[in-house]
C-alpha cells in the first residue's frame, strides 16, 4: 500500500503553498500550525478547516475543488515525482498487487497516476474523501485493504508523514517509513514504523517482506 503525497510525489509543499495562497486571496488568516494540522486530513476535513479555523468564506466542497484545481495546475506544468518512485512501484508490482491510500482528492490521484503512467500498477486506489475519516484514522487503509480482498496484517504501507504512519499502524498494517525531509514525522509516529529507509531506492521486496537484504544486495 503506497501513500501518494510525500512518497511518490514531492507534493506536500505544493499543497501547502496553494492553500496559503488561497487563504490569503480570500481574506482568511493563515496560522503556522495549519500545515501540520491539515496534513493527512481528507478533502472534506481540510476544506472545512480552511473555512472554520482560517476564515475562508464559502462551501467546503467549493473550497476543496478550487484548491485541488490549483494543485493540478502545478502538476500539469511539472509533476514532481520523487527519485526512485517509478522503479519502486514497478519492483513491488512485479511481486504483489498494489493499493494506494491517499489523502489527495480523487481528481488529483487519477491525474497523477495517469500522467506518471503508474496507474496500471495499482489494483485499487482510495481517496480519504471517499471514507468517513482522514488520516490519522485508519479508514483509508482499511478501505484499500478491503478493496484488495486482503488481510491488513499481511499488507505493508509505505508512508512519509506522522499522520500517515499513525493511520497505517492503526489499521494493522506493517509500516515502512520514508520520512519526509520537508515535514519530518514526529518521533512517536516514526516509532510506529517497522522499518525506516532514506529513500525509495531502498524499498525492496525483501524489505517489504520483512527480510534482511541478501549479501551483495
Amino acid at each position: 500500500m503506497f501513500d501518494l503525497d510525500g512518497v511518490l510525489i514531492d507534493s506536500e509543499q505544493v499543497w501547502d503553498e496553494v492553500r496559503r495562497d488561497y487563504v490569503a486571496a480570500r481574506g482568511g488568516r493563515w496560522d503556522e500550525a495549519a500545515t501540520l494540522t491539515m496534513m493527512g486530513m481528507s478533502a472534506p476535513e481540510w476544506s472545512a478547516h480552511l473555512r472554520d479555523a482560517l476564515g475562508v468564506p464559502g462551501d467546503p466542497a467549493e473550497i476543496s475543488a478550487d484548491v485541488a484545481e490549483g494543485v493540478l495546475a502545478r502538476y500539469r506544468a511539472h509533476l514532481p515525482l520523487l527519485p526512485g518512485a517509478v522503479a519502486a512501484v514497478e519492483r513491488l508490482a512485479a511481486r504483489w498487487p498494489l493499493g494506494l491510500a491517499s489523502s489527495s482528492n480523487r481528481s488529483v490521484i487519477d491525474t497523477v497516476l495517469a500522467v506518471s503512467g503508474l496507474g496500471r500498477h495499482f489494483a485499487v486506489t482510495v481517496s480519504s474523501e471517499e471514507v468517513a475519516r482522514g488520516k490519522p484514522a485508519p479508514d483509508v487503509y482499511l478501505a484499500a485493504v478491503a478493496g484488495l480482498g486482503a488481510e491488513a496484517a499481511r499488507c505493508t504501507a509505505v508512508e512519509d508523514s506522522a499522520n500517515g504512519l499513525r493511520s497505517a499502524a492503526a489499521a494493522g498494517l506493517r509500516v515502512v517509513a520514508v520520512p519526509n525531509p520537508h515535514f519530518p514525522p514526529a518521533p512517536d509516529a516514526l516509532a510506529l514504523a517497522d522499518a525506516v529507509v532514506a529513500g525509495l531506492d531502498d524499498l525492496t521486496p525483501a524489505l517489504v517482506a520483512g527480510r534482511p537484504p541478501s549479501p551483495g544486495g
